[in-house]
């Protein structure tokens, strides 16, 4: 027993049998053969122990209602001892290999396998591709304008089976498609549905994989289908090498519907891996979304209840990690890794079919009188009342790119809290559409969003619900006359609170299209700000903007928008904006300046300039000090516990770049701080003639604190010339070039020292 009284214990092991009598000194081989031996003990608890070790499935592992159990029976799958268990959906290779010009080749024996990826000792070789792969270059790890261009046409013997994939031309997202053949110098293709805003694929951002011909460099791999041979190109010793290539969508299923859920089963401190990818099956249209979905993941679960899944890792899964579709109520998932993913973390999406009015593209409606009018859902087919709680999620999206850490599609009351987020190709976390509110997004941590494609923020939104209309004037008649039908969808408030966003290359926070009843309260926004595009009833208070502020675009007459006692770095950006809403006032803005200008828009008559003198802005403590003009606007400190809790996932978690604060007025003779390095502009006489400056220009070095992480490098009486590719004339311009290196871990700087000009490296974090 391991700490389940009262239940019977059911041992697997690698070196098992299925003969045996599942004991601790018998225990079985598969997971197949534990399940149906659990249900025969319907009346007590049950725990499946998997001894340490690697379990290669040969189908996915399926539970359904024979599977069920009452509550306080429950059925408990997990790792003996927090011993490391290893499930797998891939085939292990043994093969027989020769070598030729560099390449080792070898016949596949074994007939019907799928070469979709390929594992070398548990590291991922890359599909032969044009152009070669080139780690953390964006998109696609590296791209080329002229993959389609006759020159490589022509060099291609057989290409059918090679894979396209392309950005989308507005960067919202990708395409891929299936190379069926050439006619002269054109391939044959078939794809290009893995987007819900279809346009004409990227002209520059395009690469080509799975060409025999591009087989050129190392680490790549080829599998000729029709004479079963596999090429690959490695200095790996193949003759002890463990190659594995996955063979399955989905490891493991429950099966259950809203009528019959499967109930009452947890999954604990097991790692799953080698999950095959699916980018072209990713061809459902959400709700007018820019979203096409595909309910499968290395974990999917429809129709189930108090399904808990706890200390799991999950990596190199080629499609979604874990789906929710359709009926699901009370499931949690927490304190699980995952990383590694071709396409999303966690999704949730319901059945279309409980949608009243629903329209699928971007360009549809539903005509006003025959809009139905009835609240809410219809039926109970969606996910509802789940959690998504200490989840450490990073590097997904790296075969799809509209992709989410979290996203939620078609469902009510999905509560997503606590998870650190990071290194993704678009948003952390996406709501889908409005339907049907009541989500709570609370104390998370996003940062390193948008990093592959536009126009999207570190938290994103879309309404687009019953309503909306893709042409406004239509909507603006719509919602004038018919008010009642703002809420029918988005019938709860959704809350974002207490999280820190970063967005480098978009929003922190942006609410599109139509995004309605939406509570923004006690966010730290570290870089993108908020925007708020057309919608209604979206309350946004107590919220920080480092600088940034606020974006309002094209609002509704009557929003009833609020937006108050908000600590800003910065004038708002407005978008055709006619009405301003509800109220916009007490809020705390950095210079005269700024606030003098949202007045002229008859705004912010109570609100007040100053310095929110934050307890300690470079540690990311946002708090303010007793004293501060942010108190006089009604701001509250909070609390500012952000990202996963569980100590292990602390420890492996990337941290956030916290922003210099860039100073909306910069002072000639001012000292700023530089990462622990004082610092001003070189202006006069002494100081040049002090360093040996040919003119009284660039920043100058005054002192460098034990702490820095620049000690070892930067020195008193340097003169910073260059950061980068920046150009350093003055202190704003080092900070401007700072922030434009957040991300990176070093930098080269350009400094004058011993009367001449040289190169140094230091430390960023």
């Amino acid at each position: 027993m391991v700490g389940y009284s009262h239940s019977k214990d059911i041992y697997i092991s690698p070196k098992g049998n299925d003969k045996n009598k599942g004991t601790m000194n018998s225990p079985f081989a598969t997971l197949y053969r534990a399940q149906m031996e659990a249900r025969k003990y319907k009346t007590e608890k049950v725990n499946i122990l998997l001894r340490k070790g690697a379990y290669d499935l040969s189908r996915p592992i399926v539970f359904t209602v024979d599977d069920s159990r009452a509550q306080g029976k429950g059925l408990n799958i997990q790792a003996y001892q927090q011993e490391i268990v290893v499930v797998k959906g891939s085939a292990k290779l043994n093969l027989s290999w020769e070598q030729k010009d560099g390449i080792y080749y070898a016949r596949v024996p074994r007939s019907g396998l799928i070469f979709d990826q390929l594992y070398v000792n548990g590291t991922l070789m890359q599909m032969a591709r044009y152009p070669n792969y080139q780690q953390g270059k964006v998109p696609f790890n590296g791209t080329a304008a002229d993959v389609l261009s006759a020159e490589h046409i022509q060099k291609w013997k057989a290409p059918e089976g090679a894979y396209l994939h392309a950005m989308q031309t507005a960067m919202w997202g990708g395409f891929a498609y299936e190379i069926k053949g050439k006619n002269g110098m054109k391939l044959e293709m078939e794809g290009g549905w893995q987007n819900n805003r279809p346009t004409t694929m990227h002209k520059d951002y395009r690469f080509i994989e799975n060409i025999a011909e591009e087989l050129d460099t190392l680490n790549e791999w080829y599998f000729d289908k029709r004479q079963q041979q596999l090429y690959l190109k490695t200095t790996v010793n193949l003759a002890t090498a463990l190659i594995e290539t996955p063979q399955m969508e989905s490891l493991l299923e429950i099966k259950g519907s809203a009528a019959r859920p499967v109930k009452n089963i947890s999954i604990k401190g097991i790692t799953f891996t080698h999950a095959l990818r699916t980018f072209m099956k990713n061809r459902e249209p959400l709700l007018r979304s820019d979203w096409t979905i595909y309910r499968k993941g290395a974990i999917t679960i429809e129709g189930g209840e108090r399904i808990n899944i706890e200390k799991c890792v999950f990596s190199e899964l080629g499609g979604n990690v874990l789906v929710y579709s359709n009926y699901n109520k009370q499931n949690m998932f927490f304190g699980n890794h995952i990383y590694n993913s071709g396409s999303s973390a966690v999704v949730f999406v319901g059945d279309p079919k409980a949608v009243r009015s629903p329209s699928f593209q971007y360009s549809m409606f539903v005509d006003l009188k025959d809009i139905d009018t009835k609240l809410g859902p219809i039926g109970n087919n969606f996910p509802s009342e789940c959690t998504v709680y200490d989840n450490l999620i990073h590097n997904i999206g790296q075969v799809e790119k509209q992709t989410a850490g979290v996203h939620i599609s078609m469902a009510q009351n999905i509560k997503v809290s606590h998870n650190t987020i990071y290194d993704v190709p678009r948003a952390g976390i996406n709501i889908n559409e409005g339907t049907w509110g009541g989500h709570n997004i609370e104390y998370n941590d996003v940062f390193n969003t948008v990093l592959e494609t536009g126009d999207h923020g570190a938290f994103n939104s879309w309404g687009r619900d019953r309503f909306w209309h893709p042409k406004r004037t239509v909507m603006d008649s719509i919602t004038a006359s018919h008010p009642e039908l703002i809420f029918l969808d988005a019938m709860k408030p959704t809350s974002i609170f207490n999280n820190r966003f970063r967005c480098d290359h978009g929003w922190d926070i942006d609410l599109d299209d139509g995004s309605s009843n939406y509570i923004i309260r006690n966010n730290v926004c570290l870089n993108g700000g908020i925007k708020l595009r057309e919608g209604f009833k979206r309350v946004v208070e107590n919220n920080i903007m480092i600088n940034n502020s606020f974006h309002p675009h094209v609002w509704f007459k009557n929003s009833t928008d609020i937006f108050k006692h908000n600590i800003v770095s910065a004038v708002y950006y407005p978008v055709h904006i006619v009405d301003w809403g509800k109220q916009i006032d007490s809020n705390l803005f950095p210079d005269e300046v700024s606030l003098k200008k949202v007045q002229e828009w008859k705004t912010d008559p109570n609100s007040v300039v100053g310095d929110p003198q934050f307890m300690s802005a470079e540690k990311g403590d946002y708090r303010v000090k007793a004293g501060s003009k942010a108190f006089a606007i009604g701001f509250k400190n909070f609390e500012m516990n952000f990202g996963v809790v569980s100590p292990g996932l602390i420890k492996k978690a990337k941290k956030v770049a916290i922003p210099l604060i860039v100073p909306k007025v910069w002072k000639e003779d001012a000292v700023y701080d530089f990462a622990g390095v004082k610092v001003k502009n070189l202006t006069t006489l002494a100081e040049r003639s002090a360093t040996g400056m040919p003119t009284e220009t660039g920043v100058l070095v005054l002192s460098v604190d034990n702490g820095s992480l620049m000690s070892n490098t930067i020195k008193p009486n340097d003169v910073i010339l260059q950061m980068g590719n920046h150009p350093v004339f003055t202190v704003k311009d080092l900070m401007v070039a700072r922030q434009s290196a957040q991300n990176k871990t070093a930098a080269v700087l350009k400094v004058f020292r011993n009367q001449k000009e040289q190169e140094i490296i230091v430390k960023l974090k």
